[in-house]
């Protein structure tokens, strides 16, 4: 990390670039449309580069601010790893980077990286579809975005640790010890039971977070399991394909339960009965929290080395009960 240049290039203007990894999905375009609102309120000159998901590109994009003496950088990386020589080379020239929504390795010279608690979203939505079943079996099936992601990882076994939780009457701490072995166990098994929850996920599905993906990899787990009571899935789009697999199998009696996303389109669903409830993953309260850091670095002078090095926006369940407090903050 380093100190930041000094803002504005002399016009007191302060001048601040977003490295976009993409924009192929609403909650990117969302985010990026924040980011620049959020700048304009400030009387902050903000662009915005896209790599189109290239890695390469986007080391330019970053190069190019660079060039440009940016006062701070704000970035959404394609990857953990590839970004960190341009992070470095930012901050090698005096300009902070703070990271939005996307990871990025210890290696790299980033101030923080904001983003939602998935695990802590997963695990409150798991508590609340736990309160709502009582004492009924939960016999689910779950799908998930993609093998070896981390934050599909933390928002699966939020879910896992909310429901056990719940259903066993333990502790936080213990609940995610057992949400571990759960998950270790549908790892190695494909699916996974705690009899005295009453919670089983009988087979998992991987739907890389697309819509259409989402129904094929929940078909033929549909077709094996017409008894699920439940269809868990890591973000909101999966869940709309898992629906649709659903209703070609004549199944109307199953609930959807989404440890992300926060899309708009899942909050109507909330509203007309037909999703139980998705975790908060606000475009907007990410773009917030980056600029709450860059206004203390860039106007009040805090210096960058003093920020934690993962900032997490509130968690919280979107529910029947509460889906118009938080409707706008959807995407």
């Amino acid at each position: 990390m380093t100190g930041c240049a000094t803002a504005g290039g002399g016009d007191d203007t302060i001048e601040v670039g977003f490295a976009l990894k993409a924009q192929d999905a609403p909650y990117f375009v969302a985010l990026a449309e924040a980011v620049e609102s959020l700048g304009q309120e400030r009387g902050w000159e903000v662009t915005v580069l896209d790599a189109n998901g290239d890695a390469q590109q986007e080391s330019t994009n970053i190069d190019t601010f660079i060039s440009q003496g940016k006062d701070l950088i704000f970035a959404d990386t394609v990857d953990n790893d590839s970004a960190i020589p341009a992070i470095n080379r930012a901050a090698e020239a005096g300009i902070p980077v703070i990271n939005l929504d996307s990871g990025i390795s210890d290696d790299a010279q980033n101030v923080t990286t904001v983003y939602s608690d998935n695990k802590q979203n997963g695990r409150l939505v798991g508590k609340a579809y736990a309160e709502a079943m009582g004492d009924e079996e939960i016999r689910s099936i779950i799908i998930s975005g993609a093998k070896g992601n981390v934050a599909g990882l933390e928002r699966r076994t939020g879910l896992f640790a909310g429901i056990l939780e719940t259903r066993l009457g333990v502790s936080e701490d213990e609940a995610w010890d057992l949400a571990d072995e759960f998950e270790a166990q549908l790892s190695s098994k494909g699916s996974a039971t705690n009899e005295e929850a009453g919670f089983s996920v009988l087979g998992q599905g991987w739907g890389n977070w697309t819509e259409e993906l989402g129904l094929t990899s929940s078909e033929d787990l549909i077709t094996a399991n017409s008894d699920i009571t439940t269809v868990l899935g890591e973000n909101d789009s999966m869940l709309f394909g898992a629906k649709t697999a659903l209703d070609n199998a004549g199944l109307g009696d199953v609930d959807l339960v989404a440890a992300a996303d926060g899309a708009k389109e899942a909050f109507d669903r909330i509203k007309a009965g037909e999703y139980f409830a998705t975790g908060l993953n606000s475009p907007t309260l990410v773009a917030e929290g980056g600029y709450d850091i860059a206004e203390q670095i860039l106007v009040d002078g805090a210096d960058p080395e003093s920020f934690d090095e993962i900032t997490l926006t509130e968690p919280q369940a979107i529910t029947a009960d509460n889906v118009d407090e938080f409707y706008d903050l959807g995407f």
